[in-house]
């Protein structure tokens, strides 16, 4: 009968322990310098290693070439304390969970006053060194303060804070931690080399994964798979299956049940769970990695090259499309959830229930009032209106070319004021429309509100208007010009806003309003752009400039000082493949109706209303039906515009 892996494999120097770097030099600095101290506390997460630094400590300090960090492993005390050796004498080895009482206590420490047999030092091990009673510590307390020349001690525990205070006061404190997954694949590696046994990367990466940093455990669980594995050694499946993993089809259903709120799918998937005997705790845990691997591919798109996410080629392609399907609002709400459901399935007494309440709260995010639950109705909405964007830009430009055309023209007055900027207009008469006429695009609305543009603006009406440099004096001559209703010609600037490609394209306002959430999306990559722009909206579509506006002429400014108009002007052209000019201005300022005679304001020259995104349907849906379904919102009334 063969040795487990974890007792064939135990480290016999401190060079060979595996991820604890941290502990094992200054260790054997110490060693080599001849600067030991009496008493040793180790303390750290199991199966790290506390209780074999400890023998090889023990090796070291009676090796005969001592003490050394590099025991020759000849001597009769090297030999005594390898893997498959008998023992020493001198080498007392204590678990306190069973001689942990004050009478135990009391005999370690008559016998310590005793020299050692044939060694150098008399070396107490204790391990779990928690369990020892307090009235047990203290019968030790003198004894570890002042021990004997040939006595040393070294605890071990996976609860220091259980530790008397007085006892690690006089201890030198080493804390292990657990090994990363790279260092124990590299290590498991070399086991199933040393064995002579073909694994395949992904299956290791699967065991240092259940190992959870444990290298004990991940040695355990390897030779459960070694004794168990075929002529094709390790392999994925085979993990995967000792193990109790959750089937990859089985967690990839799941995650598309959740994107695309499919119900019924949703609880197939935990009928099947149930039906098929498996671990309810298991499932949602494995879901619950699943759900890491998403949110750390949306986080960190080359994850998988990385090797943030350890998975087989087949399966990381699976968690790129499902990043791609949620959200990152979505994900972590969802996230969330499971991680709760895992908590609450602990000694649960009816766990199908608390699954199927668990699918419930994924598949409902307007339940939530939280601000996760909240952005993620938000996402869910901008995806219901691009998947239906295609088909609202062919329905709005249909609508457009039905209106009646009509030619509106403004002129720029810059009027200066203490507070902030704001423009006057004299519109002038419009042209009766023909038959054959099409219909010209809408103002720009950079002409009668502040932008980015103004500057540009204001050297063109300058060109056109009297070189005044009064503010006042440029107000009362558009004043004496519109009593008087002589004609006024707009200024036309020095070079051309359009673009060839702006020129060539075909798309409409309508069009930008129905994609802007997805350029929005597009945006989001550079974040304080999104900010600044995230609650914008295009107004008006001509020459190749794009009015967009915002809410503040705070925001104006900085568009054009920190040339984040620029990033949106990307964003729009990585969007909708449309080179184009942008122009920020204020929506208050924007939605103001212009001053102006009667002639602006009649019906007949109006310019027909441009259709929205409301009055296109949205998979069968009208807008405020949908945020109605979305929010959770009710609707009060409406507001005539």
């Amino acid at each position: 009968m063969s040795l487990a892996l974890y007792r064939t494999y135990r480290p016999a120097r401190l060079a060979d322990v595996v991820g604890q770097e941290h502990i094992t030099m200054p260790l054997a600095r110490a060693l080599d310098n001849d600067r030991l101290h009496h008493a040793y506390l180790f303390s750290g997460p199991r199966g790290c290693g506390k209780t074999s630094t400890a023998r090889i400590m023990a090796r070291s300090l009676n090796c005969e070439q001592g003490p050394t960090s590099k025991p020759c492993g000849a001597c009769q005390s090297c030999v005594d304390l390898t893997a498959g050796g008998p023992g020493s004498i001198d080498v007392i080895e204590l678990d306190a969970a069973s001689h942990g009482g004050v009478d135990d206590t009391r005999d370690l420490r008559e016998r310590a006053m005793f020299a050692p047999a044939s060694s150098r030092y008399k070396i107490y091990i204790i391990d779990e060194a928690h369990m020892v009673s307090t009235a047990g510590f203290n019968a030790l307390l003198k004894l570890v303060e002042e021990p004997p020349e040939h006595v040393r001690f070294i605890f071990a525990t996976t609860d220091p804070d259980k530790v008397l205070t007085t006892i690690r006061s006089r201890t030198h404190n080493y804390a292990f931690r657990l090994v990363g997954n790279k260092d124990l694949q590299k290590h498991l590696a070399s086991i199933c080399e040393a064995e002579d046994v073909s694994a395949e990367p992904a299956a290791l990466a699967l065991v240092a994964r259940a190992g959870a940093g444990s290298v004990r455990d991940s040695l355990s669980i390897l030779g459960q798979v070694i004794a168990g594995s075929g002529t094709d050694g390790v392999t994925y499946a085979e993990v995967a299956g000792q193990l109790g993993v959750t089937e990859s089809v089985v967690l990839d259903a799941t995650i598309e049940a959740i994107a695309n709120r499919d119900g019924a799918a949703l609880f197939d998937v935990v009928e099947g769970v149930v039906d098929s005997g498996h671990e309810p705790r298991r499932f949602v845990s494995d879901l619950l990695e699943r759900m890491r691997d998403v949110i750390v591919v949306q986080s960190v798109p080359d994850a998988v090259q990385r090797g943030l996410v350890d998975t087989p080629d087949d399966e990381a392609q699976q968690i790129v499309a499902q990043a791609e399907l949620l959200g990152p609002a979505e994900a972590s709400r969802a996230a969330d959830v499971i991680s709760r459901s895992l908590g609450e399935l602990k000694g649960a007494t009816a766990p199908r229930l608390r699954l199927e309440i668990m699918a419930a709260r994924l598949l409902v995010p307007s339940a939530e009032r939280s601000d996760v639950g909240a952005l993620a109705r938000i996402e869910h909405l901008e995806k219901a209106l691009a998947s239906g964007a295609r088909g609202a830009e062919a329905t709005a430009s249909t609508q457009a070319a039905t209106q009646a055309p009509t030619d509106v023209a403004t002129e720029l007055t810059p009027k200066a004021s203490t507070q902030d900027s704001t423009i006057s207009t004299t519109p002038r008469k419009s042209k009766p429309a023909t038959k054959a006429s099409a219909a010209p695009p809408p103002p720009k609305i950079s002409e009668v509100a502040p932008s980015t543009a103004m500057d540009a603006d204001a050297e063109s009406s300058e060109a056109g208007a009297t070189a005044d440099p009064d503010s006042s004096g440029n107000s009362e001559s558009a004043d004496s010009s519109e009593t008087s209703g002589a004609p006024t010609h707009d200024a036309k600037p020095a070079t051309t806003t359009s673009t060839v490609s702006a020129a060539d394209s075909d798309i409409t306002l309508e069009g930008f309003v129905t994609m802007w959430p997805a350029v929005m999306d597009t945006l989001s990559r550079t974040r304080v752009a999104w900010v600044l722009f995230n609650d914008s909206r295009p107004v008006s579509w001509s020459d190749g400039v794009l009015a967009v506006a915002v809410d503040s002429p705070g925001k104006v400014a900085n568009a054009a000082s920190s040339g984040h108009d620029e990033k949106l002007r990307a964003a729009i052209a990585d969007t909708l493949k449309v080179d184009l000019r942008v122009d920020v201005v204020v929506a208050s300022t924007a939605n103001a109706p212009a001053s102006g005679t009667s002639e602006a304001n009649s019906s007949s020259n109006d310019p027909a209303d441009a259709p929205s995104v409301d009055d296109v349907n949205v998979d069968d849906i009208s807008g405020v039906d949908l945020v109605m379904r979305e929010m959770g919102a009710t609707q009060i009334g409406e507001i005539e515009h």
